[in-house]
């Protein structure tokens, strides 16, 4: 367990939260009176962006058309096909 002064905290505070995040126990004392330093939910799972495109069209799926970036944005084109 590591202690502080409230002084000393302010001095080294990303150390005394380096050390709560690993799970250390951090107290730090001012005038007589404690105080505990510790993250609020030490396991928090990291989720997975949400996906930008929830539905694709079949015929974007099938290569027919795709996006394309111009000058006015983002506009739907359709693919060249092969010679004919």
């Amino acid at each position: 367990m590591k202690r502080y002064t409230a002084a000393a905290a302010r001095q080294q505070f990303s150390h005394v939260l380096d050390e709560a995040e690993r799970g250390e126990a951090v107290i730090i004392e001012r005038r007589g009176v404690r105080f505990r330093v510790q993250t609020e939910d030490p396991a928090m799972p990291k989720h997975a962006p949400a996906p930008v495109i929830e539905f694709i069209d079949p015929a974007v799926a099938a290569g027919q058309w795709t996006w394309r970036w111009g000058p006015k944005g983002l506009r739907f084109v359709a693919t060249k096909r092969g010679r004919r």
